[in-house]
C-alpha cells in the first residue's frame, strides 16, 4: 500500500476547515494505518501521522489519546453495537448462541474496509507494543460479553461462569481474525461464525452458520 504523501498542517489545534471532527478522526486513523503498514508502526511518529492527516499533533491526541489507539480506530462504537446486538436477541436464545450471533452481526464489513481491517489485525497481533495494548481493549470487550452473560444467568459480572463465556468467545474470535488476516479471504464474519460455532457445538458438528 503506497504511503500517504505529507500535507502541510493547518493552524494548530484546529481540524481541517469544513470537515466535521468525526470525519477528521476517521481520516486520521486511515492515514495512520497506511503509514504504519508502509513504514512500520515503531518507525512512524505521531508527528508524521498528524502532518499527513493535515492536523496538529495536539488535535491528533484529542481524537486518540495514544498512538496505539490510532490502530484500534472506532473500537468504542463497535463495543456499543455489540452490546446492542446482545440485548436484541430473544430471551430463550442459548447464551453462547446469542454471543455468536451478536459477534457475527457486528463484524460484517464492506469491501472498501477490508484492506484497512487486515492491516489493523496484522498490526495488533504482530507489533509487541500493540499486543500489550490490546490487553486493555480486550478487557473492555470481555466486560460487555460478561455483563450480558451475567444478566442471563442471574449472577454478577465477575462470576466465573460469566467471565468464562466472555473469555472463550474472545479466544475464538481472536483465532478467527488471525486466520482471516493471514488467509486473505473476504468478509471475516464467516470465519467468526465458524470459530464460535465450533465452540457452541463442542468442536463436534458445530461448523455451521448461524441460522442454518
Amino acid at each position: 500500500m503506497p504511503a500517504v504523501p505529507p500535507a502541510a498542517p493547518p493552524a494548530p489545534d484546529r481540524p481541517l476547515r469544513g470537515r466535521r471532527p468525526s470525519t477528521t478522526r476517521r481520516h486520521a486513523a486511515r492515514v495512520a494505518l497506511e503509514l504504519f503498514a508502509t513504514n512500520g508502526y515503531d518507525e512512524t511518529t505521531v508527528e508524521e501521522v498528524a502532518a499527513s492527516a493535515g492536523i496538529s499533533r495536539r488535535t491528533l491526541f484529542r481524537y486518540f489519546p495514544t498512538k496505539a489507539d490510532l490502530v484500534w480506530g472506532e473500537f468504542d462504537d463497535e463495543l456499543e453495537r455489540l452490546a446492542e446486538q446482545l440485548a436484541a436477541g430473544p430471551a430463550d436464545e442459548p447464551i453462547f448462541e446469542a454471543v455468536r450471533r451478536a459477534v457475527v452481526a457486528t463484524n460484517h464489513f464492506g469491501a472498501g474496509a477490508l484492506d484497512e481491517l487486515r492491516i489493523r489485525i496484522t498490526l495488533i497481533t504482530t507489533v509487541p507494543a500493540l499486543v500489550a495494548h490490546s490487553t486493555l481493549r480486550y478487557a473492555d470487550w470481555l466486560d460487555v460479553v460478561a455483563r450480558f452473560a451475567a444478566g442471563r444467568m442471574g449472577v454478577g459480572p465477575d462470576d466465573l461462569r460469566a467471565r468464562t463465556v466472555a473469555h472463550v468467545a474472545l479466544g475464538a474470535a481472536t483465532a478467527a481474525y488471525e486466520h482471516w488476516a493471514a488467509g486473505g479471504g473476504e468478509d471475516p464474519a464467516p470465519e467468526l461464525d465458524r470459530a464460535l460455532g465450533l465452540v457452541a457445538g463442542g468442536f463436534d458438528g458445530g461448523d455451521t452458520a448461524v441460522g442454518s
